[in-house]
């Protein structure tokens, strides 16, 4: 009785995030733009830039090779970097014959109460004040981006009068522990924030992917800066839901723009994730064990019925089973992956359940968020 009582729960859920979550597996939140406008604004990337030598290189010279038809330029805060991040991006712009497009500052220390990457940030939306953009492209030092990005970027923005153009980046997926774990990575993501309710005016749900996003610059201060979400470890998500309150957002998929760094392996992946799982769960010990009971339920009770129990559980839960490989399928093939990905995201949510309880345990221990040699999760989060 209980087996089939906990498989036909499994069932009704999966039911309802196929129906009813927003079509959030379908992925078709892709970029796109809008119709030319009678004049290009300006516009300000700021890049914070910490330890970055073997991407920003890619990154800056990217964005210096947009087409873009108005004024842009490039800030790069070097956020106290033990490498030569500062020189290689000078040499790109020099080798573009951009270098008067680029202004790289050297970043002060974090002052108490601010995670590190959004002091960087603060200190280049400061700089940037002085040339007034109608918009700010917040990007990483990771990202690569095709020359047509920004005028899509810019273009939707004007014709939606979005506050905040979001695109999730399309991240690395080849090493044998991207292809298991990222692509799961971005459809739990969607699952979290299905991109057509952050699209949706109407709805509350507010998400961003902070390796690209373009902000209206008079939105972003009458949201109070980036001083109201200066302890956010999940800055981007954290400054989408102020945004919302100033005008309409955006969030999609794009195959545009790229992150470049690589997670060869699964300690790799295990960090990324770790750095930011428990704070996603307000450092709630009891939302801890709700979150890991509920990933429990929904993810590993299926495969469970199906191999282990009989009759009526057997066939729910391998129903439960079926949905669940099926809606994984769109994210796969975004991530150009083998179908057979699909029956085996349980197994990859087992591990994202590690990975979340290491989080914890890291936060426990004094480590939390952390990220370049800065743990962050003992700043107080901004208020939302």
């Amino acid at each position: 009785m209980v087996p089939a009582f906990v498989a036909a729960v499994a069932l009704l859920i999966w039911v309802y995030l196929a129906a009813a979550r927003g079509g959030f597996w379908l992925a078709g939140e892709r970029d796109g733009g809008g119709p030319v406008p009678p004049a290009w604004p300006d516009v300000v990337a700021i890049i914070p830039a910490r330890d970055e030598a073997e991407s920003v290189g890619r990154a800056v010279g990217s964005l210096l090779r947009q087409d873009y038809p108005g004024s842009f330029s490039l800030i790069l805060v070097d956020d106290e970097s033990a490498d030569n991040t500062s020189e290689i991006a000078r040499r790109t712009a020099a080798g573009l014959q951009s270098l008067d497009r680029l202004t790289i500052i050297p970043g002060a220390p974090p002052p108490a109460g601010w995670t590190g990457k959004l002091w960087a940030i603060g200190q280049g939306v400061e700089r940037a004040r002085m040339a007034a953009p109608e918009f700010l492209l917040l990007t990483d030092a990771d990202i690569v981006y095709a020359p047509d990005t920004l005028r899509g970027l810019v273009s939707q923005s004007l014709s939606d009068g979005l506050a905040l153009s979001s695109r999730m980046a399309k991240l690395r997926c080849e090493s044998p522990a991207e292809r298991a774990l990222i692509p799961a990575f971005i459809f739990f993501f969607q699952m979290l924030y299905p991109f057509s309710w952050v699209n949706d005016r109407r709805r509350a749900t507010a998400a961003a992917a902070g390796g690209c996003m373009l902000v209206r610059r008079e939105a972003l201060e009458a949201a109070g800066g980036v001083a109201a979400i200066r302890g956010a470890v999940i800055d981007d998500c954290a400054l989408a839901r102020r945004l919302k309150r100033q005008g309409p957002i955006s969030l999609s998929l794009s195959e545009r723009v790229i992150s470049i760094r690589p997670y060869s392996t699964v300690e790799e992946v295990r960090r990324m994730v770790a750095r930011s799982a428990y704070a996603q769960l307000r450092y709630s010990p009891l939302l801890l064990v709700g979150a890991l009971m509920g990933l429990t339920l929904v993810f590993v009770a299926p495969p469970l019925a199906t191999a282990f129990a009989g009759g009526v559980a057997r066939a729910l839960g391998l129903l439960a089973w079926v949905i669940m490989a099926v809606a994984f399928q769109p994210t796969l093939r975004f991530y150009r992956l083998s179908p057979l990905w699909g029956p085996i995201l349980p197994a990859i949510a087992l591990a994202y359940m590690a990975f979340t309880l290491d989080s914890a345990l890291q936060f426990a221990r004094g480590r939390g968020g952390l990220w370049k040699g800065r743990t962050q999760a003992h700043v107080t989060e901004a208020p939302r």
